[in-house]
């Protein structure tokens, strides 16, 4: 079965305020090491699969370069990775071949590099077309450089293009949403990921509404209710204008769902490379589904060539994998298959869980297929906790 690759670029231009992912702002003289050590994990990947207890065949049919920035890159250490790729993966024609850019950051030199790699996919993390709302958060671009971004683009052949927006940033309303929401039906992109602001420890603006500051803005963060509110107009507008929902978060005109992200939610392979980069691969040890790894969380660990840190999916984690991971896309999960892959007595030990989240109002059940209702969208988590009873190390499964 082919793979998916995912190649990490930590490196940001500024750290927005929201942000819990392993990136941040460096000296570029830690870029060449950074891109040096990412070659010799590619170049290895055949030792560290058979060390790990993992096999793959060595075709990659996606491949997503994200960040943080990748294309703050110097254009010669984007080609790079590319080329070190190529040397170690056949890469199919038809591939999709994804780089995340932040809007601003696409010169035509840097379109022309990307062009040159096979990319034919460009996520831009847009978040709001509001620049006061995209400012308050540290974004550095504002509504004309995404136009001009998307422009540019498109005269350079690449067509395949999704825009990131964030309900619940600071100082949105209902109003300012639908600008947002206006502006990406208009640049009539076919791809567009619509994520509820996280509240958590791991990013500045979480721990400051976390602790009742108003650092960041966090004053004015819209209440949960009417994050909600945004996101559920969100689906409407989208659907309603043919770019339809195809997972919790991500909307495709047909044709344009990113084939790297099913990957994820359909648990097929893949392969991640950079700081921390989460891998999947099935293997033939007795009793166990697949093994999953993931690289160090800080850059200085991950350049010192830190451990990966590793963990067995076994039959029950597989078959929990399977109900928590395909139940974020909309079509849902086929109980007739998962009988088929893991047993009918699997099945019937969930009857209860699955009639329970009818019963909420979370699942909805037809010819053998369940699948969240709106509201199961909205408290996805707390219907994906009633299908785990194992901790099973599924990893950051983050992507547009």
């Amino acid at each position: 079965m082919p793979l998916g690759l995912y190649i990490s670029v930590p490196f940001c231009r500024s750290k927005c305020s929201y942000c819990n992912f392993a990136s941040d702002v460096f000296s570029r003289a830690v870029f060449e090491r950074y891109i040096d050590r990412v070659s010799v994990e590619v170049d290895s990947a055949n030792d560290t699969a058979e060390q790990i207890g993992g096999h793959f065949e060595a075709i990659a049919d996606s491949i997503f370069v994200g960040g943080g920035t990748p294309t703050i890159l110097d254009i010669n250490q984007l080609e790079r990775l590319f080329v070190t790729i190529s040397q170690k993966f056949l890469v199919p024609d038809d591939a999709e071949i994804t780089v995340e850019c932040a809007p601003g950051t696409l010169s035509s030199a840097m379109i022309d590099a990307l062009r040159r790699c096979r990319v034919n996919r460009v996520s831009l993390g847009v978040q709001s077309f509001v620049d006061a709302e995209a400012s308050s958060v540290g974004r550095l671009h504002k509504r004309a450089t995404v136009i001009d971004d998307i422009s540019q683009l498109r005269a350079a052949g690449i067509e395949d293009i999704n825009i990131d927006l964030i309900a619940g940033l600071p100082h949105q309303t209902s109003e300012s949403w639908e600008i947002s929401l206006d502006e990406a039906l208009a640049s009539e992109v076919p791809h567009v990921s619509v994520y509820m602001l996280e509240v958590d420890d791991d990013s500045r603006l979480g721990r400051e509404l976390m602790a009742g500051g108003a650092r960041y803005h966090a004053h004015f963060v819209p209440d949960q209710d009417l994050t909600a509110d945004l996101y559920e107009t969100a689906c409407a507008r989208l659907n309603a204008t043919g770019v339809r929902q195809y997972e919790i978060s991500n909307f495709a005109k047909n044709g344009y769902q990113s084939r790297h992200n099913l990957k994820y939610w359909t648990r097929q392979p893949y392969l991640g490379f950079g700081v921390d980069a989460h891998s999947m691969l099935r293997c033939s040890a007795t009793g166990v589904e697949g093994v999953r790894f993931s690289s160090s969380e800080t850059l200085e660990a991950y350049v010192a060539g830190a451990p990966l840190k590793k963990t067995a999916v076994s039959s029950q984690c597989a078959l929990e994998e399977t109900f928590f991971l395909g139940l974020r896309l909309t079509t849902g999960v086929n109980l007739n298959q998962v009988a088929e892959e893991f047993g009918e007595a699997a099945v019937r030990a969930l009857t209860g869980t699955i009639s329970e989240c009818q019963e909420l109002g979370l699942l909805v059940s037809e010819n053998h297929w369940i699948r969240l209702t709106n509201r199961g969208r909205l408290l996805s988590n707390e219907v994906f906790e009633r299908f785990i009873a194992t901790p099973c190390g599924a990893g950051a499964l983050v992507c547009r």
